[in-house]
């Protein structure tokens, strides 16, 4: 017989399948040799009590049923025909990627423009920035192959379930080397690490099915013959004819200013705004676990996750990364921009996220509701983060504590993980009143919330401004084509319809089809 069952054990028995095998049979009144085979489907860490659970989902064959089917399910991906029409994909970040598997499945044959490079020269420009201050504005921590994402953590979970299938995102990631524990985990994570190597495993799928990834091709403008895009121009002159999948990434500035010079409609977007927030890891585990061990041999290293309303504006907790390392994460010159990113074992000594402050159109004074007024507020402070570290990557930093007191922080600071160092600086100013007063009353909301919280032993570092894209390009909500231009596709973060490599993902794949329906 197979039968799925849910029990809640210690960490001890959920990492050792004897010890779990075990316990399933006293669950069922069972002999422990009884239980012919075991799968785990679902695993969450339940911390809300002292006694630290985990929950698990498990399927148990037993009786006359001895073995369980895998639960992986692989796409078969084939050649697309040689007469197969094609399609025009800007990006290959998430959205761009998952586009093009999505068109290979259905027999159409995507053309992947990338204005960066292939991931692994990426690697030296990104190593470039930390140790030289060099950014290359087309290959850096958001551009080049892979997008935001790759270089950048590789964290799936998403509430974005309505969007469309996440399982079917979590399998082709498997399919191209993920670990299978992703099919599992609640929060789900791969590793700025391991996902190198799923993203590569992709770009052959893409290629050796017939579909082509052209990188360092920096797409300029849109072709529009009337209100029908017609191809792309490249900055190398190149002129290629189709329908186009505009799937940039949240950081495209010159495409945004490109389609707004040629009057394509673009609206303003709300933003999240703040502060890169860095505590020790063992920290976060003694508060997370409730213990002063911390989070001993059997936990991960732990997370958390906050989110109050202060001022009639969201403060929330965004991108955290247990075990992880802050990095530069600006895409030319003159800016200042700090993002997180952890490898596969998240194994370092600290623990970062997100601090932001939600800011709509109209917050900050100067910036109203035009298209590109947000896009200009990102720039602006990105360019007066920059400033203070006196033109260099020397990002300014701040304890918690006196921060959130108002004062400049003196003496040395934490030790930090930030490649390119960091300096006293008064975040508390730097930032708009807006944005820093909603982040203080936050912060002490939070230490409600987990007393200790609020410390001198982490410190604030910025500016984190690059949580999503500046604009959104809007579009029809059943064709997916822009809401005045047919055969535009916009997708992913980039177009603002995304916020995560899951959700950007399952939106490319939703161009894909909706393209496919009107062809077919």
């Amino acid at each position: 017989m197979i039968e799925d069952i849910s029990l809640r054990v210690a960490p001890a028995v959920a990492s050792d399948l004897k010890l779990l095998r075990a316990e399933v049979a006293k669950e069922k009144g069972l002999k422990t040799d009884a239980i012919n085979d075991l799968k785990i489907l679902r695993r969450a860490i339940d911390a809300r009590q002292v006694k630290i659970k985990i929950s698990l989902m498990v399927r148990i064959a037993y009786g006359e049923d001895k073995t369980i089917k895998p639960a992986i399910k692989s796409v078969n991906f084939r050649k697309v025909p040689e007469n197969a029409p094609s399609i025009i994909i800007v990006g290959a970040g998430p959205a761009g990627l998952f586009a093009a598997l999505k068109a290979i499945e259905l027999g159409i044959k995507p053309i992947v423009l990338e204005r960066g490079k292939d991931v692994d020269q990426r690697r030296i420009d990104i190593a470039s920035i930390s140790k030289k201050g060099i950014v290359d504005p087309d290959s850096n921590y958001c551009f080049g192959e892979g997008g935001a994402g790759a270089y950048s953590d590789g964290k799936l979970f998403t509430r974005s379930k309505k969007r469309g299938n996440v399982e079917d995102i979590l399998q082709l990631l498997v399919q191209h080397g993920a670990n299978e524990n992703i099919l599992i985990d609640s929060h789900p994570h791969i590793g700025s690490d391991k996902l190198p190597d799923v993203i590569k495993n992709i770009r052959e799928t893409i290629i050796k099915c017939g579909g082509e990834v052209r990188f360092e091709t920096h797409v300029k403008k849109i072709l529009l013959e009337g209100n029908k895009a017609v191809g792309v121009e490249t900055a190398e002159g190149n002129f290629i004819g189709g329908a186009v999948i505009l799937a940039t990434g949240h950081s495209a500035r010159d495409i945004y200013r490109a389609l707004h010079e040629q009057k394509v409609k673009l609206n303003s977007k709300p933003l999240a705004i703040g502060v890169r927030l860095e505590h020790p890891q063992h920290l976060i585990d003694q508060l997370q676990y409730h213990t002063k061990e911390g989070r001993g041999r059997y936990l991960p290293a732990a997370e958390y996750s906050f989110v109050t309303q202060v001022d009639g504006r969201g403060v929330y907790s965004f991108c955290m990364c247990p075990g992880g390392v802050v990095v530069p994460a600006m895409s030319s010159g003159g800016e200042l921009v700090v993002n997180g990113m952890s490898a596969s074992a998240r194994a370092s000594q600290w623990a970062n996220s997100g601090m932001v402050v939600e800011i709509q159109p109209g917050d900050i004074p100067g910036y109203d509701n035009q298209p590109l007024d947000m896009l200009e507020l990102q720039e602006d402070l990105e360019h007066k983060f920059f400033l203070d570290a006196g033109e260099t990557l020397n990002a300014p930093a701040q304890r918690m504590t006196d921060f959130v007191n108002g004062k400049e922080s003196t003496g040395e600071l934490p030790r930090s993980s930030y490649p390119a160092g960091i300096h006293n600086g008064r975040l508390d100013k730097l930032l708009p009143v807006e944005i820093s007063s909603r982040l203080k009353k936050g912060f002490l909301a939070f230490d409600k919330k987990c007393k200790g919280f609020l410390t001198d032993k982490a410190i604030l570092i910025g500016l984190e401004s690059r949580t999503s894209s500046p604009v959104r390009i809007p579009r029809d909500k059943t064709t997916l084509e822009h809401v005045d231009i047919e055969n535009l596709y916009p997708a992913g973060e980039g177009a603002g319809y995304a916020g995560g490599i899951v959700s950007a993902a399952i939106d490319g794949q939703n161009c894909v089809e909706a393209f496919c329906k009107k062809i077919i």
